[in-house]
């Protein structure tokens, strides 16, 4: 079965066609542009460009995308969660080829996608399938959940961000540093040679009884604490391509005000207090419902040190050792993703005609 997958929920305009079987899963083609240097002049995205270079761009990745390609079987589309102004630009494109096809249409929730996301392996067959029941952890700029999957297609939501997601948190600390947008990645970069534990930030609802999250108090907290103190970009040599990255003139920069602590240090400090977090409130989970599977998915599952830390802490805490995390790119918005989650709706002729195919900016997976 050929799946045509379209994602584009925020600020990257996604194509891929992707051959779906009970052999697994095999990208044949991919397309991508990212609109990251057009927002990054704004510190963030900005839902009206976002939309105009998704219209822009949407159709001639996906003629790159299906060319010397067979027609597909199975159209697949983000239709929700995130902006609408993406949204709509990717369900018009799928109602309109759904159309001229004569093919069928899925709509896909951007966060199932995410979950699924860890079943492709580059452009090879990838034969993982997750086993049931599962834990996922999805956290990126704007979401930050666990979800209890019993079964497949069957998603309870039990725990969520309260106010800032964890990469939104990133990002938002990152510009107070006088990062460039996206900021969280260039934190990771500097806290890998900080110390962690240099600054005693708060670790938001980590002892409270529940599996929700809260990451505006810690990112206020590094706001006072920059407001109060002087940190120093410590220079060294893998700090070069981070400083660089932040248009940074290659001479050490006062970010705010103590000399004995870097930059690196705060970024570690920081981003340990927000791993810390994403631990504990995953630990709780697997410990109450005991999945056979656990899943890290979304931008913020690209972080090295999260990985290592939650693996590290599943293997010591719990007999189930299956964690299971996307390769790193496909950690991001992608249409892949999109693609192999809306195989499983297409195999239960879980279609919509294209008539009804709307865009729903505040589609839940579960409640």
């Amino acid at each position: 079965m050929l799946i045509l997958g379209i994602e584009s929920s925020c600020d990257d305009t996604s194509v891929a066609l992707v051959d779906a079987s009970t052999r697994g899963f095999k990208i044949l083609a991919e397309k991508t542009a990212s609109q990251i240097e057009i927002h990054k002049k704004y510190g963030g995205v900005v839902p009206e460009i976002a939309g105009r270079m998704h219209a822009e761009k949407i159709l001639p990745l996906i003629e790159e995308a299906a060319a010397k390609q067979p027609k597909p079987d199975i159209i697949a589309v983000t239709s929700g969660p995130g902006l609408i102004t993406g949204l709509m630009v990717g369900v018009e494109a799928a109602k309109t080829l759904s159309y001229l096809w004569n093919v069928p249409v899925v709509g896909v929730n951007h966060i199932e996608g995410h979950i699924h996301s860890v079943e492709i392996f580059n452009f090879q067959f990838s034969i993982f399938k997750i086993k049931y029941p599962a834990i996922a952890l999805i956290a990126s700029g704007g979401h930050t959940e666990l979800i209890l999957i019993k079964k497949r297609g069957q998603y309870k939501k039990i725990g969520a961000t309260l106010d800032d997601a964890a990469g939104e948190c990133f990002d938002k600390v990152a510009k107070l540093l006088g990062f460039d947008y996206p900021g969280g990645p260039k934190i990771s970069k500097f806290a890998e040679t900080g110390n962690p534990d240099a600054i005693k930030f708060p670790r938001p609802m980590l002892d409270k009884n529940n599996f929700d999250f809260s990451f505006a108090g810690l990112k206020t907290s590094a706001l006072y604490w920059l407001r109060d103190h002087t940190v120093i970009a410590r220079r060294s040599r893998s700090d070069d391509e981070a400083i660089q990255s932040s248009n940074d003139t290659g001479s050490p920069r006062r970010y705010a005000p103590r000399d004995d602590l870097s930059v690196n240090d705060f970024c570690a400090s920081f981003e340990q207090a927000i791993i810390d977090v994403l631990v504990g409130k995953t630990l709780k989970a697997v410990e109450k419902y005991k999945p056979k599977t656990i899943i890290l998915g979304g931008g913020v599952a690209a972080n090295k040190k999260l990985r290592e830390t939650l693996s590290s802490a599943i293997k010591q805490r719990s007999q189930i050792s299956n964690l299971k995390y996307p390769i790193s790119n496909y950690c991001m918005d992608n249409a892949a993703m999109i693609a192999v989650a809306g195989y499983y709706h297409a195999i239960k002729k879980g279609f919509t005609p294209w008539q009804k195919l709307k865009a729903d900016p505040e589609w839940e997976i579960a409640h």
